[in-house]
């Protein structure tokens, strides 16, 4: 099968062995992993048990969507209180009831073979045009752990006039056509849940609004609660 014994068309191999031998949870067994696609993506099907609060061992099985992690970044200007953002079509939103599926999203991708901080950058320049300086990490966060492997590296950082490269918009020859928004901060928090439906987005907005660059007043780590 593709993927397996035979490589696929981004020559891998033995992508039914992922997950065999995972021992770092004395309470789960992994038995079997079939693969049921390797296109792009991989999804597999994995029997495994699980003990219970009694001891006892619990088959399960799971189908799991394998598209690699991810990183995306939040570029804010805090001197005129504004953020950067992208608008492009995504077929999975509109197909399950988005009116246009055109997104405002935080800029974002796939790591691919780079580490996260490089991926960021690169995807940053590929699509908003801005080369980043200095770089925050934010978190990293599993956007969807029932089914969905995908690790996602949050960053932020400046942007300006002084860290324009050019246009933005993407890779053409990808098949992208990006258009680069640059937003009121105080706009883009209104327009959480209506305008902005975006979870990776929304997650770094309020991280911005409370705890990063346009937070009105930092928690004293000093501070005891009671």
């Amino acid at each position: 099968m593709l993927g397996a014994d035979e490589p696929d068309h981004r020559g891998r191999t033995g992508l039914h062995l992922t997950g065999l031998g995972l021992d770092r949870n004395p309470g789960v067994i992994v038995d079997e992993v079939e693969l049921l696609a390797a296109g792009w993506h991989v999804l597999r099907r994995t029997r495994f048990r699980e003990r219970d609060a009694v001891g006892s061992w619990i088959a399960k099985v799971a189908e799991t969507y394998d598209r690699g992690n991810g990183a995306t970044i939040l570029l804010y200007d805090p001197d005129r209180r504004t953020v950067l953002l992208t608008r492009q079509f995504r077929y999975p939103v509109y197909v399950n009831d988005h009116p246009d599926g055109m997104l405002l999203e935080t800029a974002a991708g796939l790591l691919d073979d780079d580490d996260p901080e490089t991926a960021i950058r690169r995807e940053a320049v590929e699509e908003t045009g801005h080369e980043i300086a200095d770089l925050e990490h934010v978190f990293d966060v599993y956007m969807s752990p029932g089914s969905v492997t995908e690790r996602i590296h949050f960053y932020a950082a400046r942007y300006s006039p002084e860290t324009a490269r050019h246009a933005g918009g993407g890779l053409a020859d990808e098949g992208e056509h990006i258009d680069v928004i640059e937003l009121g901060f105080d706009d883009a928090l209104a327009q959480i849940g209506t305008g902005i439906v975006d979870a990776k987005t929304i997650m770094l907005l309020q991280w911005a609004a409370l705890r990063g660059p346009f937070a009105s007043a930092k928690p004293d780590a000093t501070r005891q609660t009671r």
